[in-house]
């Protein structure tokens, strides 16, 4: 495959480097009606071709994109994507028309003389206004969404989470009955304290280390980011929630799950996706793939980068309440 990708650069460099060299022995060449009629024609199939490319992209491809957003706040998120897309696609869809136009219908013909403006002031306020004033309404849209998704503070009994970011795993902590996460620093990390709780800190007796991300549906879940060494960025893409894990600092982000994992696996788009990955699967002879959320990197944070992820259930809340209470508090663990 490697070979291949270096085949087909040397294949890209060499008809640059002749269309260069063709540029440059054209220079003295003016072109003739017929130039310019030839160059209009395949301008106009090339917009064509452009077009229908785009129509089958989006047909064909739709099916790779992420199933439904499995949290309340992914939903908004989706939300602020189909408006910004659909303001994108018919400015795109315009603008590429009349290039394509233009460079057709105005391709040079003989006796016909070009008209331009020096300067209009009318047209520059028109093209300056509207993108401008377009702008910044989806600004403030996406800033609106952006402080009604990261404001926690309304939330009745959320979960607390710390993930802990290290090259290359996740781990997790989950506060216990006060509901308050222990202090915590790289300091204290030795031995079965691979996340440097501070155990002279009382908060964190009762809090529980795992490494497998448990989460109930319909409660807010408040996550406390932290990284031991370089910058990762803990990335749910089911859930539509990403954060940078910065060393020294704790940030945070929170959600309300929505779709447990059997609910995802049941949904359709999860399960057109998950059909075609086993279809290249079976291909291969390798083992059916089953749908899981996953917690990712999303940060080129070393070697190992890829392999970096966490498996997250989502279940019912009484089922989450089972699997944490038949868990080991930091008190246990560390004695």
């Amino acid at each position: 495959m490697t070979a291949l990708l270096y085949i087909l650069l040397a294949i890209v460099v060499a008809v640059a480097i002749w269309q260069i060299a063709s540029i440059l022995n054209l220079k003295s060449v003016i072109a003739t009606e017929k130039d310019n009629n030839t160059q209009g024609i395949l301008f106009a199939a090339f917009g064509i071709f452009f077009y229908g490319l785009m129509i089958f992209s989006f047909v064909k491809y739709s099916s790779i994109l992420l199933p439904d957003s499995a949290s309340v706040e992914g939903d908004r998120y989706d939300t602020l994507y189909m408006v910004t897309m659909v303001l994108i696609l018919i400015v795109q869809a315009i603008t590429q028309f009349l290039l394509f136009y233009f460079a057709f219908k105005y391709r040079g013909i003989k006796g016909r003389k070009a008209l331009f403006y020096a300067d209009s002031h009318k047209l520059e306020l028109i093209w300056t206004v509207i993108p401008a004033v377009v702008l910044a309404g989806l600004v403030l849209y996406g800033l609106s969404v952006w402080i009604d998704v990261m404001d926690a503070s309304d939330a009745e009994d959320p979960l607390i989470v710390e993930v802990y970011a290290k090259q290359f795993q996740w781990e997790a902590r989950y506060a216990g009955e006060d509901n308050e996460l222990g202090l915590a620093n790289v300091r204290n990390i030795k031995g079965i304290n691979t996340m440097g709780v501070d155990m002279t800190d009382k908060n964190a007796l009762d809090d529980i280390p795992t490494r497998e991300l448990h989460l109930p549906k319909g409660r807010k879940v408040i996550f406390k980011f932290r990284s031991q060494d370089v910058l990762h960025s803990a990335y749910m893409p089911h859930f539509r929630a990403q954060m940078n894990c910065v060393p020294g600092m704790v940030t945070q982000f929170a959600f309300t799950p929505s779709m447990t994992t059997e609910e995802m696996r049941l949904n359709d788009k999860t399960i057109t996706k998950v059909e075609g990955i086993n279809k290249i699967r079976a291909e291969k002879g390798e083992d059916p793939y089953e749908f899981d959320y996953l917690l990712l990197c999303n940060k080129i944070c070393g070697a190992s980068h890829y392999n970096m992820q966490m498996k997250i259930i989502v279940e019912e809340e009484s089922e989450f309440n089972s699997w944490l209470n038949s868990q080991k508090t930091m008190a246990q663990v560390v004695q």
